[in-house]
């Protein structure tokens, strides 16, 4: 993965506390040279299909993020009255269903509340379910994050969780928008108990290990902690693949002794099994440790004694993030290391 980073599997991820700029560029790539990857249902599950509610009076089908997609109109409203209650212009309502200024609704006339066809910025083609909600999306070339948001009616956050990843950051092209990438639009339903157990935080407040409840499924962990099934199972090798996960599992949801291309030098815990130090080998950079230990501000934890300047530790490549070899910094930031000669 990071350095040349790879999530091998599915699509990538974290909790949703994750830096944007820090970590921006690890995600996608997955772990180097690893190879890896059942919602559950029950009484009080979400339900697995578009829901219904009435507004203004007629029957709106809705993703599973609850966003308005299509609207049925009854006797009495208007092109205002159905823009007004679904918080769009009267022009993007008009656009959207090729309709005049000025037309007249009958009852029954069903409505989108997003774009019909292709757009700049969104051009690739997209699967829809039988509800006409939009499912997964083929990313084409010159695509851009505003663009695909914007056509299936997505926040940047809504999209990140439905790909398991910890943000949809976009640099260059070269991060989450990629053409012929195929990204998920919705999210499966799950239990409604699942993510209520027991989390384990570093002092950055990033999520080191999770104990299982009854309701947990890989779906519902990976929503809840932008973590794929595939990167679950490769921090955990001795969970079995596709079966249910019993309460009372105790999960790593970082790389942690799994050491990965960026990343391979050796650590020390805390009593409760947080990271705390790290002696780096040759090759390391910043971003790949930082994933590694689910730190988000590396630096931080390693501040001069005095003055303010950056990180006390030295670069062997400092264009490239390359550590030199042998240093010994934190991993904590509630027990940073500091250089006093710095």
């Amino acid at each position: 993965m990071r350095g040349t980073r790879t999530s091998s599997g599915e699509s990538t991820g974290t909790p949703r506390r994750w830096h944007p700029v820090a970590l921006a560029a690890l995600l996608p790539f997955g772990l180097a040279a690893c190879t890896s990857p059942a919602s559950s249902t029950a009484a009080d599950s979400a339900p697995s299909t578009p829901s219904a509610s009435a507004s203004p009076g007629g029957e709106t089908i809705r993703d599973s993020f609850g966003n308005a997609d299509f609207y049925t109109t009854t006797a009495g409203d208007t092109l205002v009255s159905v823009a007004t209650a679904h918080k769009i212009s009267e022009g993007k309502l008009l656009q959207f269903n090729g309709l005049q200024p000025g037309a007249d609704l009958s009852p029954g006339t069903r409505l989108r509340l997003i774009p019909a066809e292709p757009l700049p910025g969104a051009n690739g083609p997209a699967s829809v379910d039988a509800a006409g909600i939009p499912t997964s999306y083929t990313v084409g070339p010159g695509d851009t994050l505003g663009g695909i948001t914007y056509r299936f009616n997505l926040t940047e956050e809504q999209l990140a969780e439905a790909n398991k990843v910890p943000f949809a950051y976009e640099k260059g092209a070269n991060y989450f928008i990629q053409a012929g990438k195929v990204l998920q639009l919705q999210k499966n339903a799950v239990d409604s108990r699942a993510g209520s157990g027991e989390s384990v935080n570093n002092s950055f407040g990033q999520t080191i290990y999770y104990t299982t409840v009854d309701g947990d499924s890989f779906d519902a962990l990976g929503y809840n902690f932008r973590s794929t099934t595939a990167q679950i199972l490769l921090y955990n090798p001795s969970l079995p693949a596709d079966q249910s996960l019993p309460a009372g599992t105790r999960l790593r949801l970082i790389p942690g002794e799994l050491k990965i291309d960026g990343a391979q030098g050796t650590f020390t815990t805390d009593s409760r099994g947080i990271p705390q130090t790290y002696t780096t080998a040759p090759g390391d950079t910043e971003q790949q440790v930082s994933f590694r230990f689910g730190v988000t501000q590396l630096r931080s934890a390693n501040r001069p004694s005095q003055g303010t300047g950056g990180a006390w530790y030295a670069f062997s490549d400092l264009p490239a993030g390359e550590l030199a070899p042998g240093q010994t910094i934190s991993l904590a930031l509630d027990k940073p290391i500091n250089n006093p000669e710095r």
